[in-house]
């Protein structure tokens, strides 16, 4: 275990330098996370099957470097980690697992609970010997219950959590979230645990367990549509690109192109009917109140998108800059934004094995604990031999046994 006090945050270091992580994690929770802790300037560990590694590696899509390179799946969610590639199914591998663990400050898996007890690399026997060990579990249903032993997959979780119910147009189906938004909110949810569980061992001298389930994180995301039924017995009902009980809240034609436009207030609306040059909207009996509006919504539309129909959306855009609006962009014209490279948000990475990588970098800004997400994700079993060597004190030799027995890769 490393002395933790000794990791403490120094001006101008990330703010988790000497944090060591071992993570067990595949896929996207669990690397989100870890990339995240690794942008904060903890030393991630990531152990894969030598056999193939992450399960992201063999996905679909563009590869950097070509057919025979990079997946951009792995590329997005393992950007400065360190790739051990180690079977601990095995004993020798599960004894390398302890060696790196001596030194670990977290650990974090995302295996359906139970799988690493069979290893003796589950919580309950790893606390013994490793008393200030925090370590992170991710699953689908949560550690215990009549549901622990369900696979956790994003689209599904969504299905069962409620979500897809309200989202979709009005007269259709529930609809998933393109993006992996479980995942992606479990991976910030565990971001959150594991650095509060590190300050909590400053005072209590102890690791524990954190059991973060993709369920429970999808109900917390329902937000207040949870507590919309919960408080008013209704089935929250779909609106597409709009808004229930909001107007104008959608999106709306342009002389090219779609705007959206989120006016959530009688002073927004105000303001928004001024912008557009028609200040007695607000005034007008029918759209004078929330209420009113949304009761008239298909009238209202009509009017705003005829004037709307007279620009283009970059115009609008800049005629309504202090207002909720913004054009609604290709995934092309968001990342070509001058904004984004002000920003400092897109990468280049120097990859060993295939060279040149546009990425997208980190969200965190800190004025004196500065992130570092300038490293590049791992080729499989990239740092096996130097991580063995420093941190687990393994030989040349030992290393060239490991490798002969299948081990390592």
């Amino acid at each position: 275990m490393q002395p933790y006090l000794a990791a403490m945050a120094t001006s101008g270091r990330p703010p988790l330098d000497g944090i060591r992580i071992i993570d067990f994690s595949r896929v996207i929770a669990g690397p989100m996370c870890t990339q995240m802790l690794s942008d904060m300037g903890a030393e991630v560990i990531k152990i894969e099957n030598p056999d193939g590694g992450d399960d992201t590696r063999k996905g679909a899509g563009p590869r950097a470097g070509g057919e025979t390179g990079e997946s951009h799946f792995f590329m997005t969610y393992n950007r400065g980690k360190k790739s051990v590639a180690l079977d601990f199914t095995k004993p020798d591998g599960q004894a390398l697992v302890h060696k790196l663990l001596g030194s670990a400050d977290v650990m974090l898996e995302n295996f359906r609970p139970g799988v690493l007890k069979k290893y003796g690399l589950d919580y309950a026997s790893l606390s013994k010997k490793y008393p200030k060990l925090i370590y992170l579990s991710i699953s689908a249903y949560g550690q215990t219950g009549p549901l622990s032993d369900r696979p956790g997959y994003d689209p599904v979780l969504q299905a069962e959590s409620g979500m897809m119910s309200v989202n979709g147009e009005a007269d259709g189906e529930g609809l998933r979230h393109a993006i992996a938004i479980v995942d992606t909110m479990t991976a910030i949810h565990s971001v959150a645990a594991i650095n509060a569980a590190l300050y909590a061992r400053r005072d209590t001298n102890k690791g524990q367990q954190i059991d973060l389930a993709l369920y429970d994180t999808a109900l917390v995301s329902l937000g207040n549509l949870g507590s919309y039924y919960l408080i008013g017995g209704d089935q929250p009902k779909r609106a597409g690109n709009g808004h229930f009980a909001s107007a104008p809240n959608s999106s709306f034609d342009t002389s090219n192109g779609k705007i959206y436009m989120a006016v959530a207030n009688q002073k927004l609306f105000v303001d928004t009917c001024k912008a557009m040059g028609h200040p007695e909207w607000a005034t007008d009996p029918r759209f004078s109140t929330i209420a009113q509006r949304v009761a008239n919504k298909p009238e209202l539309t009509r009017l705003m998108e005829e004037v709307l129909v007279t620009d283009t959306k970059e115009n609008w855009t800049q005629k309504l800059r202090h207002l909720p609006a913004g054009p609604i962009r290709t995934m092309k014209e968001a990342l070509d934004e001058p904004e984004v490279k002000r920003r400092g948000m897109l990468k280049n990475y120097k990859h060993t094995r295939v060279g040149d990588v546009p990425l997208i970098g980190s969200n965190y800004r800190f004025s004196d604990t500065p992130v570092d997400d300038t490293r590049p994700p791992p080729s499989l079993g990239e740092h096996t031999d130097r991580v063995l060597r420093e941190v687990a004190g393994v030989s040349d030799a030992e290393l060239a046994a490991l490798r002969g027995n299948k081990i390592i890769g």
